[in-house]
């Protein structure tokens, strides 16, 4: 419960707690008309508009704690119907509290880039890894993010991938769920266990290097850093990011699946973002291609030549307009 209230708006939350509560007013005022000592008939008493909705109206006020029903005193049915409403009012803020502590430390400060794209390991922001696969076929996985926050400064964030595939049992052929920890390309362009960065500028756009150590002429990727995947089934990547908070101190983790027999690859490189340090991180050219690609990697490097035209920074590309902070 506490996942699935993180992860809807606050408006769509409201929205959701009034609908509840109206629903059950109507249920308690219909209820109660029906069950109520009256000289009308039930036709009478069903046809009168104005009284059902005064009723509603105060079942709905008793439904969140400001208000009263006045039960008959020989009518059971009146009386549950009065005590469901008091106690529903009595817990309705609870609720609301728990809903509000809820979205305020379910923090989820970045935005991912749509897909993963999958290009030539020439074509990586790390010169020397570029050089070291000038003559290479191999491909290599970039997996894009932002902190798109204004006001919450990230620091100490480290991102780790793994591989989901699905096999069956040399034993009895039944379906067997493995995982692989994969090699990412760390700050100095070389593989590591993890990637991390000492601080998460605002609004700036991050990239997890992830090596294929094989040629990737066509998706689905169907090997990677060793691992033939022409047999599995279900294959997934699962890219994590852990990060820490400045001043509140509290943990921020999030996560995103990337499916490799689905939509989520293309083949080519990313659009970078083009810096500017005199304009604000918003106005940087290059947000509108966030989920672009570029129309042609080029050629390998040569000599000591870069290998991305907004320069060696691990940093990209972001949605055209502006995100809510």
């Amino acid at each position: 419960m506490r996942w699935w209230i993180a992860a809807r708006s606050v408006s769509a939350l409201i929205l959701m707690t009034l609908g509840a509560l109206t629903a059950l007013a109507v249920v308690i005022a219909t209820v109660w008309t029906l069950t109520e000592e009256s000289g009308r008939s039930m036709g009478e008493r069903l046809r009168d508009g104005e009284g059902l909705m005064n009723l509603t109206l105060e079942a709905l006020r008793a439904c969140v704690g400001t208000d009263n029903l006045s039960p008959e005193k020989d009518s059971l049915a009146h009386q549950l119907l009065a005590t469901l409403a008091s106690v529903t009012g009595a817990l309705a803020p609870a609720v609301v509290l728990g809903i509000v502590l809820i979205k305020m430390f379910a923090l989820r400060p970045f935005i991912w880039r749509q897909r993963a794209s999958v290009s030539h390991a020439w074509s990586t922001d790390f010169p020397g890894y570029a050089r070291l696969h000038a003559q290479s076929d191999a491909g290599i996985i970039a997996v894009r993010f932002y902190n798109h926050l204004d006001n919450l400064s990230v620091v100490d964030l480290r991102a780790r991938v793994h591989l989901r595939y699905l096999e069956r049992s040399p034993h009895d052929g039944s379906l067997v769920i493995y995982k692989k920890w994969l090699k990412v390309l760390d700050e100095k362009g070389e593989p590591a266990d993890e990637r991390s960065w000492l601080a998460v500028e605002r609004g700036a756009p991050f990239t997890v290097w992830i090596p294929v150590d094989a040629p990737v002429s066509a998706l689905p990727v169907t090997r990677i850093q060793g691992k033939d995947l022409s047999r599995s089934q279900g294959a997934k990547l699962l890219v994590r990011l852990t990060a820490r908070t400045v001043g509140m101190g509290t943990e921020v983790v999030d996560e995103r699946w990337f499916d490799l027999e689905g939509d989520d690859f293309e083949i080519g490189r990313f659009v970078p973002l083009q810096p500017n340090l005199d304009k604000d991180v918003w106005a940087w050219r290059g947000w509108s291609g966030f989920d672009d690609l570029l129309p042609d990697e080029g050629n390998p490097p040569t000599g000591d030549g870069g290998t991305s035209p907004a320069g060696d920074a691990p940093a990209g590309t972001v949605p055209s307009t502006r995100p809510a902070s």
